[in-house]
């Protein structure tokens, strides 16, 4: 194992800047560089350097590249994985390309970084894992990119219900809306395909929300029950009107080791959400409420004072006691979405610099992952309940921050 990879250095020497090559330069791979640009700005992190960002058109990526802070841009991902001067991947391309790419830097011997879902398929993740642990007997490692864990308030969510101020968690509401397809002539895209993207709402956002639900709750599901459905059938494509064949919106409902029950509603055609990511927690002792569209705030109720005294507190989580926030502004002024790859950014390469596993992992991806695939499995025998075994739901990670 190399100084570089366990986050020491012998006396007297620098260690080197951390090589990243990221593959993709669309939607997450803008997000995911304007991340490795601004992190070294506000945290206290290894250096690092952007070396390559990789896509299929060399002339867009160029430009991409010079436009996002890469020092080069390449169109062979194969070639740069396995480059001398590259440390760590961060793989942004669609999901059915997630697996080759990441099994394949991992074993070059590159600490990886993958937008979730983890993979298009069950067994696509499961290969994944597998290579995840086999390289991190070598000291090579791997995380998957849930940012929502990194939005502050949902942070101090997690650090409020792991101290007891909500008792015991009875019931979940996890609904993620939104409305870019809500017009039924908008086009055909990869998203929309069986083939490319694996799923429709139910992978791209229901896989946040099913996150969330662990994360915050750090158990198990134990039973899942699911529907999906696609509103239009049809949109036009490059050569013509084409089949959708991945669902628009999905419903689930989980059951929890702990006997808690969460409700799971996604939808990309709900017209009038932009992105709205609502979670609610009731307790015996209280309840928790967020809105993504309003990412800096936390709703509280403490069912423990005197009924004459109890009401929802708005909890603005802009204070330098909540979790990042001490690297940003003053009091009040408000932080946005991009600020949560930044955040992940910053607890990757905090996790490499001091030998620890970064979270989520692979595993936690892989639990979400078969949430999913029972979800699916489910709505195919209309909506039976369908038993998970095994590591299915395992509880995530406390998050790193701080660390």
């Amino acid at each position: 194992m190399t100084s570089q990879e366990t986050g020491q250095t012998r006396p007297g020497t620098r260690r080197p800047p951390l090589g990243v090559a990221m593959i993709g330069y669309a939607f997450m791979g803008k997000a995911h560089s304007n991340a490795w640009r601004n992190v070294s700005s506000f945290f206290d992190v290894p250096a690092l350097e952007q070396k390559v960002l990789v896509g299929r058109n060399a002339d867009d990526v160029a430009a991409a590249a010079a436009r996002y802070g890469w020092a080069e841009s390449a169109t062979d991902w194969r070639s740069v994985t396995s480059r001398d001067d590259i440390d760590i991947v961060d793989i942004c391309a669609p999901g059915w390309m997630h697996a080759e790419i990441a099994i394949a830097a991992l074993e070059a011997g590159k600490h990886v970084l993958v937008e979730k879902p983890l993979a298009n398929t069950l067994a696509e993740a499961e290969a994944m894992v597998q290579a995840a642990q086999a390289a991190r007997t070598r000291g090579v490692e791997s995380m998957i990119g849930f940012n929502y864990r990194r939005v502050p308030a949902l942070a101090l969510a997690k650090e409020l219900i792991a101290e007891g101020r909500l008792g015991t968690v009875r019931h979940i509401r996890a609904a993620y809306l939104q409305d870019w397809l809500a017009d039924e002539t908008a086009p055909m895209t990869w998203r929309l395909r069986k083939e490319t993207a694996g799923s429709g709402a139910l992978g791209d956002i229901a896989s946040h929300a099913i996150d969330q639900i662990l994360f915050l709750l750090g158990e198990a599901v134990t039973e899942v029950s699911g529907r999906l459905h696609t509103f239009v059938d049809r949109r036009q494509g490059p050569e013509g009107q084409e089949d959708v064949t991945v669902d628009d919106a999905a419903w689930a409902t989980l059951s929890l080791a702990s006997g808690a029950i969460a409700s799971v509603e996604v939808s990309r055609v709900a017209t009038g959400k932009k992105n709205s990511l609502t979670l609610e927690l009731y307790g015996d002792k209280g309840t928790l409420l967020f809105d993504l569209e309003n990412l800096n705030e936390l709703g509280f109720l403490d069912a423990t004072v005197p009924v004459r005294e109890q009401g929802f507190r708005r909890i603005l989580v802009n204070e330098p006691e909540h979790p990042y926030l001490d690297a940003w502004w003053p009091q009040g002024h408000i932080i946005g979405w991009e600020h949560t790859f930044t955040h992940q950014i910053r607890d990757f390469l905090h996790a490499l610099s001091h030998g620890a596993a970064p979270s989520p992992s692979f595993e936690e991806g892989l639990a979400v992952q078969r949430i999913l695939d029972a979800v699916e499995e489910s709505a195919n025998a209309k909506s039976a309940t369908i038993q998970l075994t095994g590591p299915a739901g395992t509880a995530a990670a406390a998050p790193t921050e701080g660390a």
